[in-house]
C-alpha cells in the first residue's frame, strides 16, 4: 500500500501535534499511532509505546509523522482510503490508554478528501509532511 496518493501523504501532522509527539518521546522514545475505530476512546488517534501495541496483520501503515508510524485497521482504511488524515492537538484529555492522556491536550484527527477539495474546513492550521 502506498503512503501517498497522487504525491500527497496519507497522513500529516500539525506543528502542535509534532510538538506533543516530541514531548511524549522524551518519556517514551519508541511510540506509534493507531487510528482508533471507535468503542471506548471514540475515533481518536491513539499513541502507544511501540513495544506495548501489537500491530495486526491486517493493519495498514498510512505513513509517519515526526518519525512515528501511523496505522489504521484494514476495514477502517477501506472506508477512509480517499481521505488524507491530519493529526492535530486540542485541549482536553487523551484516550484512556493513549500516551497523550494526562497532559491536558489530546490528539485529534482532521481530514480532507484527496482530489476532491476539503471534507472539513481546517482554519488557521499549518500542516507539514515529515
Amino acid at each position: 500500500m502506498e503512503t501517498t496518493v497522487n504525491g500527497e501523504p496519507r497522513v500529516l501532522a500539525t506543528d502542535a501535534a509534532l510538538e506533543l509527539i516530541e514531548e511524549i518521546k522524551r518519556d517514551h522514545p519508541d511510540i506509534l499511532f493507531h487510528q482508533s475505530g471507535g468503542c471506548c476512546d471514540g475515533s481518536s488517534p491513539m499513541c502507544y509505546p511501540a513495544n506495548e501495541f501489537m500491530v495486526g496483520d491486517s493493519d495498514v501503515k498510512l505513513g509517519e509523522i515526526g518519525g512515528v508510524p501511523v496505522y489504521i485497521s484494514a476495514s477502517q482504511f477501506e472506508a477512509w482510503k480517499h481521505t488524507q488524515l491530519i493529526i492535530d492537538v486540542v485541549p482536553g484529555r487523551g484516550g484512556m490508554f493513549s500516551l497523550d492522556n494526562g497532559r491536558e491536550k489530546r490528539f485529534l484527527t482532521r481530514s480532507r478528501l484527496f482530489g476532491g477539495g476539503e471534507a472539513c474546513a481546517i482554519p488557521d492550521v499549518t500542516v507539514k509532511a515529515v
